[in-house]
């Protein structure tokens, strides 16, 4: 049976067969949650502290995130996602064992599901950034779906089923479920063997890596218009969920099990949104489905605000869940889509850190004024901000996806070198030379301005674009590279999209052939130790 574009990536067996097992993990995830939650209103009645519950799940996501995405980049994905693994079922053991023994008290409670938060961070980025390796990139957009589907419907029947394991059996048992759930992951992670990544020079460094991939999204507006309403969108929202324990509390029959229930009710509107959002897609811009999702949102976060009716709370954390899925799986998208395969995990990780502090900062933010004044008020002001990020949109519009290509170019050849130059050799200064027509010239510097923007985000330094006074038909584009091996990394990055700069370029190029590269390596002094041999009959390196 041909599968349609929504369940397109079941056909892939790695994904299909890694999915499965991440339901278990999900489900565990979602009976720790609520164990929690539950938990830390037994120790403490501080709606501050009940609030950094959900800050010390996402606070790690911000912080260490963006190492995560590096790491993905130039290291091994499988190995660091099975480490992440190892990480979380340990501290969900240990957490066990704590809860178990009596021991656990407000300040534990927050530092191991700091910890768990930790693994998490450390696990998302190469786990998004590996969706490229498990499916096409024309199934990329249902892959993300898929995932979020597969969360969200856990999280449909996992905090109702966690509801009823702390209420029977207690906090402790809830964490060992989810320290049990890791497992299937574990072992499906450890079967699975993705695609060999071919590297013509070694791994970047760590530090030059965090480097590159902020620069990279500094240098793309694109990214961080989806960065910016991504932290606004997760600050605001997180309301919901950072509370959602104290609403439970206000009932005279609430429980766990009302928490878990509730919980439940947000997945099932989570469900119904991934359902939505194809059929979303095909039918409305980018930003006008955030819009929806902000102003969805918002009206969820207005009716919880000014109704204690369990029934009316319960029908609105349907939108609510579904604008919740609506938004990030756009967001998510979008990055992916928009981002060339050497920095996908680390531009991943740019946008969790954006979203996940922004939950981070919420969540401590809702829960003082939830403190010092209440629930409703606390509810309120986040309804007034998800408008506001409503209308924003205006000025600050999403980027429609998919439309340019990030694919490798693959056009880079080393070219044969006369001296004896190393991978750390450097600096090097790269000199292009071209001779345009007059008429052409502002067409020439319309694609440079393009063409310097590519440059600084591959890598470049000290970008120029030269004229001669003499022959102002002769113009040369400088830049500059730290090393070799930074020089063919520079190459390799560039994608199909860029190269079409580039062949534009070139057609406005009047010379013989085409425009004619320098490579230059830069000597600072005229002392004869700083001599370069000639290679001789040595292997020419990078051939």
């Amino acid at each position: 049976m041909k599968l349609g574009s929504a369940l397109a990536p079941f056909q892939y067996p790695a994904f299909r067969t890694l999915w499965s097992a991440t339901l278990f993990s999900n489900f565990g995830g979602m009976v720790q949650a609520v164990g929690a939650a539950w938990m830390m209103t037994q120790l403490t009645d501080s709606a501050t502290l009940i609030a950094l519950v959900q800050a010390s799940n996402t606070l790690p996501v911000m912080l260490f995130a963006l190492l995560s995405g590096a790491l993905a980049d130039i290291f091994d994905r499988k190995r660091l996602m099975l480490a992440a693994l190892g990480i979380m079922a340990s501290v969900s053991l240990l957490l066990a064992v704590v809860t178990y023994r009596g021991w656990i008290d407000p300040w534990s409670l927050l530092a191991l599901t700091f910890l768990l938060g930790a693994g998490q961070a450390l696990y998302n980025p190469p786990w998004q950034a590996s969706m490229g390796d498990l499916v096409s990139r024309a199934d990329l957009p249902a892959a993300v779906t898929l995932n979020s589907v597969g969360f969200n419907l856990m999280r449909s029947v996992g905090p109702a089923a966690g509801g009823l394991i702390v209420a029977a059996f207690g906090a402790a048992v809830a964490f060992a479920v989810n320290a049990a759930s890791y497992l299937p992951l574990l072992l499906a992670m450890g079967r699975w063997k993705p695609p060999p990544r071919t590297m013509l020079v070694g791994p970047e460094p760590l530090g030059p890596a965090l480097a590159a991939g902020l620069r990279y999204v500094a240098l793309s507006p694109n990214l961080i218009r989806v960065l910016a309403r991504a932290a606004l969108f997760g600050a605001s929202a997180i309301a919901v969920l950072a509370l959602l324990p104290l609403i439970a509390a206000q009932h005279p029959e609430g429980g766990s099990l009302m928490l878990g229930l509730l919980l439940g009710c947000y997945g099932v509107g989570a469900i119904i949104g991934a359902a939505l959002n194809p059929r979303l897609r095909g039918r409305l811009s980018s930003e006008h489905i955030v819009r929806v999702a902000f102003a969805g949102f918002a009206v969820a976060t207005t009716v919880l605000a000014l109704t204690d009716n369990v029934w009316l709370q319960g029908l609105a954390l349907l939108p609510a869940g579904a604008s919740w899925v609506l938004a990030l799986s756009l967001f998510n998208v979008t990055v992916q889509l928009s981002t060339p395969r050497w920095v996908v995990a680390r531009a991943l990780a740019l946008y969790q850190t954006a979203t996940f502090g922004g939950m981070a900062a919420g969540s401590w933010l809702w829960g003082a004024i939830a403190g010092s004044y209440s629930v409703s008020t606390a509810l309120l002001v986040a309804s007034g901000i998800l408008l506001i990020g409503a209308i924003v949109g205006h000025w600050f519009s999403q980027p429609e996806y998919g439309q340019l290509d990030f694919d490798p170019a693959d056009r880079f050849r080393a070219p044969p070198l006369a001296l004896d130059v190393r991978g750390r050799s450097g600096p090097i200064m790269v000199m292009v030379d071209y001779e345009v027509a007059h008429r052409d010239v502002p067409e020439f510097l319309r694609l440079m301005a393009k063409r310097r923007n590519i440059r600084r985000r591959n890598g470049a330094r000290r970008w120029a674009l030269l004229r001669d006074l003499e022959k102002p038909e002769h113009w040369s584009e400088s830049y500059h590279i730290a090393t070799w091996d930074d020089y063919v990394r520079h190459n390799l990055r560039q994608t199909k999209s860029d190269a079409e700069v580039t062949l534009a370029l070139r057609e406005l190029h009047r010379g013989d052939g085409d425009p004619e590269v320098h490579r230059m390596i830069e000597r600072h002094s005229v002392s004869p130790q700083d001599h370069v041999p000639l290679l001789g009959k040595m292997e020419v390196p990078g051939t």
